[in-house]
């Protein structure tokens, strides 16, 4: 499958300044420095860890294994937390080609990330300027309301 088209990067789908921002080298020791990240943010309690950190290490891991970052290079995770959910961008230094949503055969050891990210995040996308690819994801909180059974 080929990749997506990247969603337009408006206003909201951009870091803001306030936003909690880590700088890493692109070395596979540095996905455990972006987990922390994470849960310096959020606390190992917030309802959204466990997705949160596993994309996150999934969007860190493409970073070092799939771009010019693992040759030597820097990424940075960024992540936003607000009433509505949290969003998370790793921006890394950039590929040859865009992020693919690959389907793997069940064998493969590799190449479920974006997959993932689809499948468990609200909405993502990525954008690719000046050498630099960002990939971003947001998870939001599910209003359950009361009286209704899950």
């Amino acid at each position: 499958m080929a990749a997506p088209i990247p969603h337009h990067a408006d206003e909201d789908d951009r870091p803001d300044p306030g936003d909690h921002v880590v700088r890493l080298r692109g070395v596979p020791s540095q996905v455990s420095r972006a987990r922390e990240l994470v849960t310096a943010v959020l606390g190992r309690d917030h309802p959204l860890y466990d997705d949160v950190v596993l994309l996150t290490s999934e969007l860190a891991t493409n970073a070092i294994l799939h771009t010019r970052s693992g040759a030597g290079g820097l990424f940075t995770v960024t992540v936003a937390s607000s009433e509505t959910g949290v969003r998370v961008f790793v921006s890394d230094a950039g590929s040859d080609g865009p992020p693919c949503v690959c389907r793997t055969s069940t064998q493969s050891t590799s190449g479920r990330g974006l997959p993932l990210i689809e499948a468990l995040s609200h909405r993502w996308g990525f954008t690719r300027e000046s050498g630099t690819t960002t990939v971003w994801f947001e998870l939001l909180h599910a209003h359950v309301p009361a009286g209704v059974a899950v």
